[in-house]
């Protein structure tokens, strides 16, 4: 029996986040445990449409999460710290830096 791929990307620049929180999506629908985190950058604002990708993530056992206060105050997405981050990338099998400028 396999086990099961773990992957986290990593959005450092807010204009790859939203192409990246599809991409997290696409890969828990191939049955992989899926995360995204944005890091140090803060998110104006999400479309419906992303909004509905983030939930369907979370149907799935994903997540996304955000280093940034405001974004999960505007935008819902989950808090983690750096130090928690640390943790939860020891549990990956895959990290993925997405999009970086």
């Amino acid at each position: 029996m396999s086990e099961y791929k773990k992957v986290c990307f990593m959005y450092r620049h807010k204009d790859y986040a939203v192409d990246g929180i599809r991409s997290a999506l696409g890969l828990a629908v191939e049955n992989m445990y899926s995360y995204g985190v944005v890091m140090d950058t803060q998110i104006d604002s999400l479309d419906d449409n992303t909004q509905e990708s983030i939930e369907m993530l979370r149907d799935m056992e994903g997540e996304i999460y955000s280093t940034v206060p405001a974004n999960v105050e505007n935008l819902g997405l989950e808090a983690i710290s750096l130090e928690e981050l640390g943790e939860k990338l020891r549990e990956m099998t895959h990290v993925i830096p997405y999009g970086l400028k």
